[in-house]
C-alpha cells in the first residue's frame, strides 16, 4: 500500500511539474495559435499551426492565462511593435478573443484607405500587380482574387489579396493612431474584420500577446487536427517551419 501511494505520488509530481513548466514556457517564450479565419490570406492559410514569440514585444497581463498574474506597469522589458510585424493579440472589444493580424499604423499615424489603396501619412503604399490567388472555399465554392504586392520601404514587402477596390473598407476617413495604440489590417483585405471597421478601433500596446514567428504544422482546412489518420494526405509540408514575414 505504501508503494501504491509513492507511486501515486510521484505520478501526480511528475504532472504537475509539467503543467508548471509547459505554462511557464508558453508564458515566457513561445505560444502555439492556429488560424481560423482566411483574413491573412494568402500568408497565412486556415488550418496553419503557428509559435507566437511573447518575448518580442515583453510582457503584460495577457501574456499569462487568463491574464490573472498582476504587473506593476501595464507592460515590462517592453518592445513596440514594428510596421509590417504580423502579431497576436487581444481584441480589445473583447480580450477573451485573439486575433492575428498585420501592424499598419503606429502611435501618431495617420491611415486612409482611398479606392482600396493605403495611404500612410499622406504617403501611397506602392502595390505592384502579381496575378490571381484562387481561393477554395470548404472544397465547394471557388474565388479568384487579385494578388498583389505591397512594398511598406525597401526591405519589408509582402503580399495581399484584393476583391476589387469598391468594397465597404476601400474608402475611409483618415485614422489618426492615439498614443500606445496601433492600427492594424488583414492581408486579405476586403474579407478581414479590422481597425478599419465599425468607423475605426485600434489595439492598445497592452493587449498584444506576441509576434508571429513560424509555422510548425499545417493541414487542410477540412482536416480536424485530432484526426491523425487523415495526416499523411492532408498535411501541408512545404508549410512546416516556414518563416512568416
Amino acid at each position: 500500500d505504501k508503494k501504491k501511494e509513492s507511486s501515486f505520488l510521484e505520478f501526480f509530481k511528475t504532472i504537475f511539474y509539467a503543467v508548471i513548466i509547459a505554462v511557464i514556457f508558453r508564458s515566457l517564450f513561445f505560444e502555439p495559435y492556429n488560424i481560423p479565419s482566411g483574413s491573412m490570406l494568402p500568408n497565412l492559410l486556415i488550418g496553419d499551426y503557428l509559435f507566437v514569440s511573447k518575448y518580442s514585444y515583453g510582457y503584460s497581463r495577457y501574456s499569462f492565462p487568463f491574464g490573472i498574474v498582476p504587473l506593476p506597469e501595464n507592460r515590462v522589458f517592453a518592445s513596440e511593435p514594428k510596421r509590417g510585424d504580423v502579431a497576436v493579440f487581444k481584441l480589445p472589444s473583447n480580450t477573451n478573443i485573439n486575433y492575428i493580424k498585420r501592424v499598419m499604423g503606429l502611435p501618431g499615424d495617420k491611415i486612409q484607405m482611398k479606392s482600396g489603396k493605403l495611404f500612410i501619412n499622406g504617403s501611397l503604399v506602392i502595390q505592384e500587380e502579381d496575378g490571381f490567388y484562387r481561393h477554395i472555399i470548404k472544397n465547394k465554392f471557388e474565388q479568384i482574387l487579385e494578388k498583389k504586392k505591397e512594398r511598406l520601404n525597401e526591405d519589408k514587402s509582402y503580399a495581399i489579396l484584393n476583391l476589387n477596390d469598391y468594397q465597404v473598407m476601400d474608402n475611409t476617413k483618415e485614422f489618426v493612431v492615439p498614443n500606445d495604440k496601433y492600427f492594424v489590417m488583414g492581408d486579405n483585405r476586403d474579407n478581414s474584420l479590422d481597425s478599419r471597421a465599425n468607423g475605426g478601433w485600434f489595439v492598445p500596446l497592452e493587449n498584444f500577446v506576441g509576434k508571429a514567428s513560424i509555422i510548425f504544422f499545417s493541414i487542410t482546412d477540412d482536416t480536424r487536427f485530432w484526426q491523425i489518420w487523415k495526416w499523411p494526405f492532408n498535411i501541408r509540408y512545404n508549410r512546416i517551419f516556414k518563416k512568416i514575414s
